[in-house]
């Protein structure tokens, strides 16, 4: 969980994590900076080869980490910004293929822009996203049945920075000053007035015992970061919930290994979406199999329990796998 840190303290961080490769999570010693909870800061309409770079390196060097609402026609073009909005320690969501008027659609039309979404998103690295932002914020109850059939939650914002009607990097940090615990900011991806508001914004946040956090595909609120890469709560269908808990074990020059404890339920399907070109060599206390890319991977109870561990042969990338979870 990546806080509000001072500027040394990061510099020694990063140093510490150039040779583990992992994102950082928090120590007892952060925590203290969000007694007063947690935000979701998030990024619409990319990745976007003007902008999602100088965005992420803003938010690294600012300890910040967001969700980053994506569409599919983007992450499609440009899969590399979706590994490294992953490799920044973001979260990855899905904001529609080609960002219509999403109520203007059939049921069916519908489905097709999230789940081509979910397939460039999952193409890029971003692992397969449990949270779906509506273009506009327009929603239905058509549109969240279309989303929740993909297992995908659908939010929407409390706090409108109003970057796509122009306003000026001062009223964008003002209208993140109102952010309280659990709520989320809308923002977007290819304004420069956006990526000149952050140090601003965590600098605000840590001057208020905020920090930035995940959301929830549960609440669809923010909550303090898991262990994993993206969240990792059920889909809504199924029955039935489970969730995932994501522990790094030992490592070596070549590869890592990973633990991966379930619990809600006995019954449970875990999908583990690599990063390219990652490959699983070895996995213990699970049935599994994998899609032809050989990137996802999917577990099943063997009858050894609830937790499951894999080797991950890591070819350069260290970034640990993104997991979601649904009853069987």
């Amino acid at each position: 969980m990546i806080r509000r840190f001072r500027p040394l303290l990061l510099t020694a961080l990063a140093a510490v994590l150039a040779g583990a490769g992992t994102v950082a999570l928090s120590t007892p010693a952060q925590a203290a900076s969000c007694q007063n909870g947690y935000v979701g800061l998030t990024y619409d309409d990319g990745p976007n080869p003007s902008t999602t770079t100088q965005l992420l390196n803003a938010l690294r060097s600012n300890g910040l980490r967001a969700t980053m609402f994506n569409t599919g026609q983007n992450a499609a073009a440009n899969p590399g910004l979706v590994a490294a909005q992953v490799s920044a320690g973001m979260w990855v969501a899905n904001h529609s293929y080609t960002h219509p008027h999403m109520l203007n659609l059939s049921q069916g039309a519908m489905s097709d822009e999230l789940s081509r979404t979910q397939t460039a998103i999952r193409n890029g690295g971003g692992g397969t996203p449990t949270i779906f932002r509506p273009p506009y914020g327009e929603t239905n109850a058509t549109l969240q049945s279309a989303a929740s059939a993909l297992g995908l939650r659908t939010v929407t914002w409390d706090v409108d920075s109003q970057d796509w009607n122009g306003a000026s990097t001062a009223q964008i940090v003002q209208a993140a000053a109102r952010l309280t615990n659990g709520q989320l900011i809308l923002m977007h991806d290819n304004y420069q007035s956006t990526i000149a508001a952050v140090p601003q914004i965590a600098a605000g946040l840590a001057q208020r015992g905020l920090c930035a956090g995940m959301i929830s595909s549960s609440t669809g609120r923010a909550v303090a970061p898991s262990g994993g890469s993206n969240p990792t709560t059920p889909p809504p269908t199924g029955g039935g919930s489970c969730t995932t808990t994501y522990t790094a074990g030992q490592q070596w020059s070549d590869r890592f290994n990973g633990s991966v404890a379930v619990s809600g339920t006995n019954n449970w399907i875990v999908t583990v979406t690599l990063r390219s070109p990652q490959r699983v060599i070895a996995t213990w206390n699970a049935s599994v199999s994998y899609d032809s890319t050989g990137l996802v991977m999917t577990a099943r109870p063997n009858g050894n329990g609830n937790t499951f561990g894999l080797t991950i042969q890591h070819g350069g990338n260290w970034t640990w796998p993104s997991l979601s979870c649904r009853t069987a």
